[in-house]
């Protein structure tokens, strides 16, 4: 089988961006950089031998099985797999991570209440706590037809209607727009003495796909509506997006790849003609107000893991923090009941339900949640398994290898050679997975490209083997099956593959 067209993944930084166009263009008119600035000139050819996609498939390359690098744990496969420290973090800091812990784990009360630092959830949420969604640090599933969607919610937006608005995207001032009565999100959940705002209906249908040899694998088909609204119908123009929450491993050294290897991979216009058009997201820090690169959230819509920790208080708990100061969380003007319950700020803590500490802190364990080292990642299976993930394209989107940047914030991750399996990029990925709700420059056809790290391990930290952004997929095989547009020749070559090659290619992403 022949390697798949791989000229962008072969050529340096810098004359990748410039052959992309757009993302040159894109990095001038946001002031983003286009080269790497923490390296010496030796130090780039460095990163590009060490990051080229591998050939040889005899063997493990040096370093693959620690795929975070030096943060990578090492410590026994177990339902905690994703909740230990980054391996290389200094002793001295071990109790901030260990305090974000336990707020992590805190489950947030109604205000006002006895316990003063702990009061102020909702009025309207999803959830209680971080840990509810991301049950041991890990995915998010359907409610499979139970009464509780915690780790799993509806968003809620509309796109522009005006070329005032229009701007305001363009401009990265805001991704979309809220409905006018429920904001953003779907509460199911509230305080005592409110009504929650809906609660999320889902059916499934099933579509057979017929593979080589004859195989025939079912696909559910989800389709989503919010019922039971306590505060009268959803706007027209709003759009209804379903999101379980992803995993928070490794998140610190997403943050610390530099922008000018996400913007790299990007080629708009597919100049290359590989039919691959990722592009980069534009996000706003929530703090400084500067533009960024967008890395997190399922259309890469922040580009922190600040900024993705501020809106999950914002939103899921309804917990005010210095970046997103509202005690009232995702509750509207038209909410008007909500507007007039109780906040829990508590003056001599701060003026946030959750003060600058609780957030720093709560930031600095997400960022340092460890990537479990990879299993069987010499066994001939898995090397087989790889060969034929490369061959059929798939790391034109979940691209292999980064090294993060030198002058990170955290020294643990300065300048390791890690293996998220991704571009971060947005991608087309046809009509099947489109949920036609734009975020900022993803339309509603795009998705950016999740990491695969640590996919092998979802059931037993999780659970479950659910995948997709919402979950739909009940296995490996089945999500691959989903991908669509710009991912639609290699899932039709994963289709091609004899049965014994195509369950090679899922023992290698099990081994991730």
């Amino acid at each position: 089988m022949p390697h798949p067209p791989a000229r962008r993944l072969y050529l340096s930084v810098a004359l990748l961006a410039t052959l992309a166009g757009l993302p040159v263009a894109l990095a001038a008119n946001f002031d983003l950089p286009v080269k790497r600035t923490d390296l010496s000139d030796a130090d780039m050819k460095r990163v590009a031998d060490v990051t080229r996609p591998t050939l040889d498939f005899s063997k493990a390359e040096p370093y693959e099985a620690m795929q975070a690098g030096a943060t990578t744990s090492i410590d026994p496969v177990t339902e905690d797999s994703f909740s230990h420290i980054s391996a290389n973090i200094p002793f001295e800091e071990e109790q901030n991570f260990k305090l974000g812990n336990a707020l992590f784990k805190k489950l947030w009360v109604s205000a006002p209440s006895s316990t003063q630092a702990s009061d102020g959830l909702g009025p309207l949420f999803n959830a209680r706590s971080c840990m509810s969604c991301h049950v041991n640090d890990g995915r998010g599933k359907p409610p499979e037809g139970g009464a509780s969607a915690t780790s799993m919610f509806l968003r809620l937006a509309r796109a522009a209607k005006t070329p005032a608005e229009e701007k305001a995207i363009a401009d990265a001032e805001t991704v979309n727009f809220p409905d006018p009565i429920y904001g953003h999100q779907l509460q199911d959940l509230a305080v005592p003495g409110l009504a929650a705002e809906g609660k999320m209906a889902i059916s499934y249908s099933e579509k057979p796909v017929k593979l080589n040899g004859g195989e025939i694998v079912s696909l559910r088909v989800p389709s989503y509506s919010a019922t039971d609204l306590a505060y009268g119908p959803l706007d027209p123009g709003t759009t209804i997006s379903p999101r379980v929450a992803p995993a928070m491993i490794g998140l610190g050294l997403i943050e610390a790849i530099p922008a000018a290897d996400i913007l790299a991979h990007a080629d708009p216009d597919d100049r290359d003609g590989d039919g691959i058009a990722g592009k980069a997201q534009i996000a706003r820090d929530h703090r400084t107000g500067a533009i960024a690169i967008g890395r997190f959230g399922w259309k890469a819509q922040n580009a922190t893991v600040r900024d993705q920790s501020a809106d999950a208080f914002a939103n899921d708990i309804g917990i005010s923090t210095p970046d997103r100061p509202d005690a009232y969380g995702d509750c509207t003007d038209a909410e008007t009941k909500c507007r007039k319950m109780p906040p829990g700020v508590q003056k001599r803590l701060g003026n946030e339900e959750a003060p600058g500490p609780v957030l720093d802190l709560v930031t600095f364990y997400s960022a340092n949640l460890a990537v479990p080292a990879r299993r069987k990642a010499s066994f001939p299976d898995t090397l087989r398994g790889k060969q034929l993930f490369y061959q059929s394209g798939c790391i034109s989107c979940h691209i292999p290898k980064f090294v993060t940047r030198r002058d990170t914030a955290e020294k643990a991750q300065s300048f390791e050679l890690i293996w998220p399996y991704s571009d971060f990029l947005l991608h087309d990925m046809g009509d099947g997975l489109a949920d036609g709700q734009q975020v900022g420059l993803a339309s509603g056809r795009e998705w950016r490209t999740p990491p695969l790290w640590g996919i092998g391990l979802t059931r037993t930290v999780s659970g479950h083997s659910f995948f997709l952004h919402d979950g739909r997929a009940r296995n490996l095989t089945e999500a691959i099956l989903w991908h669509g547009g710009e991912a639609e020749k290699a899932r039709n070559a994963f289709s091609s593959l004899p049965k014994d090659d195509r369950e090679a290619l899922i023992r290698f992403l099990e081994s991730l």
